[in-house]
C-alpha cells in the first residue's frame, strides 16, 4: 500500500511538472498575457494615430481651408495682397 501511494505521488508530480514549468505552463501563459496587453496598448495608440491621419486626409481632400492653413503654418506662404509681419516672442 505504501509503494502504491509513492507511485501515485510520483505520477502526480510528473504530470504536474509540464503544467507549471513546461513549455506551455502557467508562467508562459502569464508572460504571453503581459505581451498581449502591451501590444494592445500599442495598437490603440496606432489606431488613434491612423484616425487622426485619416481625418487630416479627409480635410485636405474636402476643401481648400485645410490646404491653405497648412501652407501658411508649415511653409510660411502668404497671399498676394497680404503683408507678413513676424513678431518675436516675449521673454
Amino acid at each position: 500500500m505504501r509503494l502504491l501511494l509513492i507511485v501515485l505521488l510520483l505520477l502526480t508530480a510528473i504530470t504536474q511538472y509540464p503544467l507549471w514549468w513546461g513549455k506551455g505552463g502557467w508562467q508562459r501563459v502569464r508572460e504571453l498575457q503581459a505581451r498581449m496587453e502591451a501590444q494592445e496598448e500599442i495598437n490603440e495608440a496606432l489606431t488613434a494615430r491612423n484616425n487622426a491621419l485619416a481625418a487630416e486626409v479627409q480635410d485636405l481632400t474636402a476643401g481648400t481651408d485645410a490646404i491653405e492653413e497648412r501652407a501658411r503654418t508649415e511653409m510660411g506662404l502668404v497671399q498676394e495682397d497680404e503683408i507678413f509681419v513676424h513678431l518675436p516672442p516675449r521673454d
